[in-house]
């Protein structure tokens, strides 16, 4: 099972608690790695701990922007050693996504920039809110062949859209939030899945937020062992 990659979402501002997260989620029969987000990212001691952290990490700040200033952001995360991963919304165009897929080259090959897709917050009604006139479906797809063309190493999106774009994308890396235990509430997801259901559709990795760091986070990791050896 640690060929998987599972992203346990560090949603909290509280240094103590991201310390009690990583602690506690250390297992030799999971590969799973800290996803550090707006919220962490933004707060007191959140930049500073990035920059003397030892181990892999995925940096969730979703870059949109025009291309130039993307640009500068990708610069000013240059002295964070060991970023692995970086989100960029696809939303913010072809050429913004060239750029941050350049520069990240450029800073570690070891990079992989990731485009967001449609939110796991959103549904169809959601998206006709905003103005759109395409399905989840449709527009995963859209934005699916965007990152592509971008040279990108791959994207964001509910579990259930990778099963249609790995199939289109044989090598695309893909990775997919929402994601649930069985059981558990979906709080402010629309599409979710459960791990083992998101690995069968095809996805390169999963987060999960909720479903670890709630309660106690050595009985969840457990659970998601025993989850995902059945």
């Amino acid at each position: 099972m640690n060929n998987r990659n599972i992203f346990v979402a560090c949603d909290t501002s509280k240094l103590n608690q991201i310390k009690q997260i990583i602690k506690n989620t250390k297992t030799n029969k999971l590969n799973i790695i800290p996803k550090f987000g707006l919220q962490f990212f933004y707060s007191k001691h959140g930049r500073k701990f990035l920059e003397n952290f030892k181990s892999e990490f995925f940096l969730d700040v979703k870059i949109n922007d025009i291309y130039q200033t993307a640009l500068s952001t990708m610069d000013s995360l240059s002295d964070l050693k060991n970023l692995r991963y970086i989100t960029v919304h696809t939303s913010g165009g072809l050429q913004m996504l060239k750029a941050v897929t350049k520069k990240a080259k450029a800073i570690n090959k070891k990079i992989k920039v990731l485009g967001v897709t449609i939110l796991t917050s959103l549904d169809n009604k959601s998206v006709k809110e905003i103005g759109y006139t395409k399905t989840v479906e449709q527009l995963v797809l859209k934005q699916a062949s965007l990152i592509k063309k971008s040279g990108a190493a791959g994207c964001i999106c509910s579990a259930k859209e990778a099963k249609i774009i790995r199939k289109k994308f044989k090598n695309f890396y893909i990775v997919t939030p929402g994601i649930r235990l069985p059981g558990d509430d979906k709080n402010d997801q629309a599409r979710v899945m459960t791990p083992k259901k998101a690995f069968e559709n095809k996805v390169s990795a999963i987060v999960i937020g909720r479903s670890l760091v709630s309660g106690n986070i050595k009985k969840n990791v457990k659970r998601l062992i025993d989850h995902l050896s059945q």
